[in-house]
This record gives C-alpha cells, structure tokens and sequence, in this order.
C-alpha cells in the first residue's frame, strides 16, 4: 500500500494508535452516520485483552473517508471481523463528503481484497440505525445487499415528539395511563442520580433485575463510573426512582447531542411492581427528554439472538408509551472455499431447508451465515 498514491487514491490501513485523534474527528464532525460509540475514546475503555481490535480505516490522500470499528474472533478453522462488540453498534462509518457510488465502490472493493489476502472467513457489520445517523445511510445498505451481505434486524422502539402529545399521558394506551395513575397515589420521587454511591444503588438493582432473568450487565460498575466521570461526562446520564429513600427503579441514559435520548439500561426492583415504579419512570423519562429539547426517545430494542426471537412482553410493553418502531441491521458473510455450499435455514418448528448452491470454479466464494463445507445427501 506504499509508494507514490495518487490524491485521489483510495487504501485500507488497520487502525492504530497514531490515527486516535484524526478517528475521533472523523466520526464526530465528519460522517454521516457516526456516534460516541464509536470514538477511540469510548472503544477504549474497554481492559487491554477483551478483544483483538482489527479496526480499519479508509483513506483517500490524508482524508480519512470510511472507518470499521472492529475485532477479531476465532470461528472454528477461520477468523471472523465483527463489529466492535464493544459498542452497540458500528458497522463502516462513512464520511459525509463521499457518499457516492463511485468511493464505495472502491471501499467494498478494499474490503474484499483485505479479507481475501488476510484470510477472513467471515465478517459481521453491525451499522448505525438511520435513528442515530445525521444522515440516510441507505447508499452503504445497497452496496452491502449489491456485494452478498445477508441482513438480519432486530426492532426497537422510540418516541418522536414531533407527533406526541403535549399531555404525556394522553400518548399512553389506556391499560398504561391507569398503571400510571395508580403509580401517583404512591410518594414516588423522580431524581437525577450524581453521586458514585448513587450509581452504585442503581448497579444494584441493575445487576439483580438481570439476575432473574439469567444475564448480567454488559459493563461492570467500574467501568460504567469511569464512562460517567471521565469519558462520557456530557453523554451520560443516570436516573432514579424512590420510594421511602431507597432506590427501587432507574435508567442510565446515553445523550446522543439533542438528536437521541436513548434508555442504554432500565431496571427495575422486581419485589416493588405492585407501585407501578415503570411506569412512573417512563413517563418521567419521556417529560425529561422532551423538556431538554431532544428531537426522540428511544427505548432500545426488544429482541433475543439477533433479532430471531421478539420478547413480546417487553415489546407490547414499549408499546404503551405511544412509540413507534426502527429497526438495527446488521450485515454478515462467509467465506467458503468448497465448489459445493450449503446455505442451511431455519424452517419454523426445528426443520430445515438446504439449499446447495453449486459454483464452477475453484475460486473461494461469499455466502451468508450459513454451514459451508459440508455436502448435501
């Protein structure tokens, strides 16, 4: 990738320590689709040894025009190049001057090559919801489909206050205002939570919400201090609510500028439902978001493994607060050196249908996330 480039020559270089600053830049001031969560500065937070990071940029001159926030995991015989698991989401983040056919296709063809070259087997692209996004990011969703990607979604949910009710109750189904009702015969307290010992309660009734439902939060306390006092100080919030001074529900909640004011956590003393805490932290979330001028509420998704199994419950609750839905894409495909693929679906009931698909060459082919390797009967 050395010599003599030409200004208007497009490279692929893996990240490193030196690009820090010009990445962070780049993805806050100067791309269409770009967040917090995929700045250096939030990636880093993250212990030296939890991931193997394989982040890329493309590069046109000294312009940075594309980033892939991204590592590596060893899948079987091979290595998988995955959106960054440590941020909710990142995919190529492309830069707001070179939205055009003409640079991406140069990206995706640097791409391919560097898989190829690199011996990847497979890669996984987690993009930015167009929720998040300064601008559409259709033109990269194309290309994906154009160069074999397979999508998947999950379905989230959130609130646009262009179309919502100044009487916040009046946007709730009916079976939701009465819970909310109920919720104010009870002395509740809605408060901001600033003190490290109040984080720490919040932690709590996060880490034992999770428990019963057999997971555990994706941050430690540790780090989720560290994100409030250090890194994340002007996009992050926590909120709680009391009961009789004890912390019985709270969210924490990440600030993306006055665009999105996203629920990253909401959590719950479960003993304590028959007061109606969820409801009286909804309602008080949605008067904060709207009050501070942000143009949307989101909720985040209501999926499991991957986007194939909706939590209903969860969902058709989100549903009450007058929201709407989105959808999180996220683009995946493999590498397999057999003439003969097998692209194995889930059929409804625990079946399955093969469908083999025979290439006359020897060269390696692209398909989506399915078995390779193996012949049908």
């Amino acid at each position: 990738m050395g010599g003599n480039l030409k200004m208007d020559h497009i490279i692929l270089v893996k990240y490193e320590d030196k690009y820090e600053k010009a990445w962070d830049r780049f993805v806050l001031k100067e791309s269409i689709n770009g967040t917090f969560l995929q700045t250096r500065n939030f990636l880093n937070y993250h212990p030296a040894g939890r991931f193997e990071d394989n982040s890329l940029l493309f590069l046109k001159g000294s312009n940075i025009i594309a980033v892939i926030p991204a590592h590596v995991e060893a899948e079987g015989d091979g290595k998988h190049l995955v959106s960054h698991k440590g941020s909710t989401f990142g995919g190529i983040v492309l830069g707001k001057k070179y939205k055009k056919i003409k640079d991406m296709q140069i990206i995706f063809k640097e791409l391919d090559n560097y898989l190829k070259e690199n011996n990847f087997t497979k890669i996984t692209l987690k993009l930015t919801s167009s929720l998040f996004s300064v601008e559409e990011s259709e033109l990269i969703e194309y290309f994906l489909f154009l160069n074999d990607y397979v999508s998947s979604c999950e379905i989230g949910y959130c609130i646009d206050f262009r179309g919502y009710k100044e009487d916040i109750p009046m946007n709730f189904t009916s079976s939701k205002r009465r819970d909310y009702k109920y919720s104010l015969r009870n002395p509740l307290e809605f408060k901001v939570l600033e003190k490290d010992e109040e984080i720490a309660c919040f932690y709590q009734v996060l880490e034992n919400n999770m428990k019963k439902f057999d997971t555990v939060p994706v941050h430690t306390l540790d780090e989720i201090k560290e994100l409030k006092n250090d890194r994340l100080n002007e996009n992050i919030r926590f909120y709680g609510v009391y009961f009789e001074n004890r912390l019985i529900a709270g969210g924490m909640i990440f600030y993306f500028e006055k665009k999105v004011f996203h629920t990253q956590y909401l959590a719950t003393d479960q003993d304590m439902l028959y007061l109606f805490p969820n409801e009286f932290l909804y309602e008080n979330l949605i008067e904060t978001a709207r009050n501070e001028g942000f143009e949307k509420l989101s909720f985040g998704t209501s999926t499991l493994e991957h986007g194939r199994v909706l939590n209903q419950s969860l969902a058709q609750f989100k549903e009450g607060f007058g929201t709407r839905e989105y959808v999180n894409r996220t683009f995946t495909k493999k590498w397999c050196a057999e003439d003969k693929m097998e692209n194995i679906e889930k059929l409804p009931g625990g079946g399955i249908n093969k469908l083999c698909i025979y290439k006359p060459s020897a060269r390696p082919h692209w398909l989506d996330d399915s078995v390779c390797g193996r012949k049908a009967a």
